[in-house]
């Protein structure tokens, strides 16, 4: 697999790059964004696009091309450098951002971690009904810092509702050898049942979200805020 380049950029010069495509569709107060997806973090704008459109949810996207694999960190993926999404976080009230992360030990892991607690344990909730045989984390505690997704300038953390922030291991995403292994499945023809599953587990989460006032954390003054960019490993 080709490495991921983590060669400093800024945002637009990611978004100036040929082949890099940026998408928006405003749509319901609930936004899902995948802003690694493409050739990066695999399969994540499938995922967050699908169940936005499946929700009435709104969508934001950014695609890289293949042969491409820019990693720029959340924290440095800048509203102020791209009005489609200034427009999104301005629209939206909630946000679920969706991610691909992979981590040794984690492989059957998926990680629940945002500024709206609230919002990222009724998220965990429908996904482990929809995914039983992974093991959907919520407790802060058991995820490891670089992936909590708690930092003030995450997009995930933007919104007036603040947002949760979805890492999902390559397994659930249908980028492993189970695949291959899998019974009455054609992976040249078809999609990874896990992957219909979490969506499907993503769209009632939406639909369902019926949030009590719950701010966001004062995430600069959280113990657990992201570190320094970079010791994650993105596919």
């Amino acid at each position: 697999m080709q490495d991921v380049d983590r060669t400093p950029i800024s945002f637009a010069d990611l978004l100036a790059r040929p082949g890099v495509v940026e998408i928006l569709d405003l749509q319901g107060p609930v936004g899902f964004c995948a802003f690694h997806g493409g050739n990066l973090e695999r399969v994540t704008e499938q995922i967050a696009s699908e169940a936005a459109a499946r929700s009435g949810s709104s969508f934001y996207g950014v695609i890289q091309p293949r042969g491409m694999r820019h990693h720029i960190p959340s924290t440095l993926v800048d509203p102020g450098q791209s009005p489609k999404l200034a427009a999104f976080v301005a629209h939206c009230q909630w946000v679920i951002a969706v991610h691909g992360y992979g981590l040794q030990g984690h492989f059957a892991s998926l990680l629940c971690g945002g500024g709206n607690r609230t919002l990222a344990t009724h998220v965990a909730r429908h996904i482990r009904d929809a995914l039983p045989a992974y093991e959907t984390i919520d407790d802060m505690d058991r995820i490891p810092k670089s992936l909590r997704g708690l930092h003030p300038d995450n997009p995930c953390n933007l919104t007036a509702g603040g947002g949760m922030q979805l890492e999902l291991p390559p397994r659930v995403r249908g980028l492993t050898p189970l695949v291959l292994a899998w019974p009455s499945h054609d992976p040249k023809t078809q999609r990874f049942p896990h992957v219909n599953h979490l969506i499907d587990g993503l769209i009632q989460a939406a639909r369902s979200w019926a949030p009590d006032p719950d701010p966001p954390c004062p995430m600069g003054q959280s113990p657990m805020a992201d570190p320094a960019p970079g010791s994650t490993v993105t596919t």
